[in-house]
């Protein structure tokens, strides 16, 4: 798995280290330098966390370190370290980095630590789910098999959940299949995403309020923890929750009580909690952006939804299931054929599976293949069937052009719905009521 290069051992890229069966590359860190000197830590998983926060897989006491100052996980063609936008910087054999591969024996500087890093003769065997899908979520890669395990064994447990990933990954429909599979099936989903509600609004929305609490407060309202009462709360976009609201949700976590805006005392509170982020709350945590006692908190179980690019062979299955979800008939669906999904899986899909299902239903709408990246027809509008009543082709024709707007904005600001709604021109509410509309979250 490795080449002897002298003093020092280099990983082949060319090889993989990550096998079809579910074996991933063991490596071992050992801190050689500073406070936490003959600290060491072997992996088990694909990954690990150093920093001076307690939550962290190699746990620094150094003032000097970062709280989450970098990663180093395990990639189909490598090992590699990323910085998480620590204070002081991460060094890899003397060079400054935000992100890089590591070779046998690389020496990792975190301040005043440094981090031998090594690779061992042994394979860690990832837990692999039996199944091809889990809720309303498709794959047979490993990646995805190995994500349905995890989620799997989230369903099964009362645990507060943190779902990681790039816009389009499929967090929200991870969130939903969790609640699906879990004890708490019967009793209510609840959606809040943090992001899209006003700030002079959001408290109201999540911890509820008393009759007259506020100017407009004309009737009393529960919070979206009262109003999920046996079932489960998902909180979307959880890293733009202002600061002055983290310390109160931190305490609903904690207590299973909420108070509302105007009320005299407590509420209790059965609710699941599963929160999903497009950023790295480690990264916030650093930024003073995001409580550390309330990352903490809230991931207690952290799973990160693999983007599309790292599970290329899941797209012939996703095409069939966005299609049988798009109700295409064999006439309609004939222009997806084995060239066509070749090429799919040459593409790079930074909008991830969202972007997959638009790029889908524009072909569909087309009835052939579009070039992947081109808005085809964008200037004269899409083509539509002559065989449609003008109802049915101009809400068509309307929906295209809205996902395919929807899409390029999200992708152009980052998922940020703030900022791509300041870009569009349009109120953050209605942008996300668009985005609803279309079955497409940020």
């Amino acid at each position: 798995m490795w080449h002897d290069r002298g003093d020092a051992t280099e990983v082949d890229p060319s090889l993989g280290l990550s096998g079809e069966d579910g074996s991933i590359q063991r490596f071992h860190l050992e801190v050689v330098s500073g406070p936490a000197a003959g600290t060491t830590w072997t992996s088990a998983v694909e990954g690990a966390s150093v920093g001076s926060h307690p939550s962290n897989d190699v746990v620094l006491d150094d003032r000097t370190v970062s709280r989450f100052h970098c990663e180093v996980r395990v990639h189909p063609r490598g090992v590699r370290v990323r910085d998480l936008d620590s204070r002081n910087g991460t060094l890899v054999d003397g060079a400054r980095v935000v992100e890089a591969w590591l070779r046998h024996g690389s020496l990792i500087r975190l301040g005043q630590s440094v981090i031998r890093f090594q690779l061992t003769s042994e394979q860690n065997e990832l837990a692999l789910s039996s199944g091809d899908h889990f809720g309303t979520l498709v794959g047979r890669s490993v990646a995805m098999r190995a994500t349905f395990a995890q989620l799997e064994k989230a369903a099964k447990s009362d645990a507060t959940v943190l779902l990681m990933g790039e816009t389009g990954t499929g967090k929200e429909e991870a969130a939903s299949s969790i609640h699906d599979a879990s004890e708490r099936a019967e009793g209510p989903f609840v959606v809040l995403d943090c992001g899209a509600v006003p700030r002079s609004l959001l408290e109201s929305e999540l911890f509820g309020h008393e009759r007259g609490a506020f100017t407009g407060a004309t009737a009393s309202r529960p919070g979206v923890f009262e109003a999920a009462q046996g079932g489960t709360v998902f909180l979307d976009e959880i890293g733009e929750l202002p600061l002055d609201l983290q310390p109160k949700l931190l305490r609903v976590l904690d207590a299973r009580t909420v108070q509302r805006l105007g009320g005299s005392g407590p509420v209790h509170v059965d609710a699941r909690v599963i929160a999903a982020t497009h950023r790295d709350l480690r990264i916030e945590v650093n930024e003073g952006r995001f409580r550390p006692d309330l990352y903490y908190r809230v991931a207690v179980v952290a799973l990160r939804m693999p983007p599309l690019r790292e599970r290329p062979e899941d797209i012939p299955d996703l095409v069939e299931h966005l299609l049988d979800g798009l109700e295409a008939g064999p006439e309609e669906r004939a222009f997806a054929d084995e060239a066509f999904v070749a090429g799919l899986r040459r593409a790079a899909w930074p909008g991830n599976v969202r972007e997959l299902r638009n790029h889908v239903e524009q072909c569909l709408v087309l009835r052939e293949p579009v070039p992947i990246g081109e808005r085809a027809g964008a200037e004269e509008g899409p083509l539509v069937d002559g065989r449609m009543s003008y109802a049915e082709a101009r809400r068509r024709s309307l929906d295209w052009f809205e996902r395919q707007y929807l899409t390029a904005l999200l992708d152009r600001h980052g998922g940020n719905v703030s900022q791509a709604a300041r870009a569009a021109g349009v109120h953050r509410v209605y942008l996300h009521k668009l985005l609803r509309r279309h079955g497409m979250h940020a």
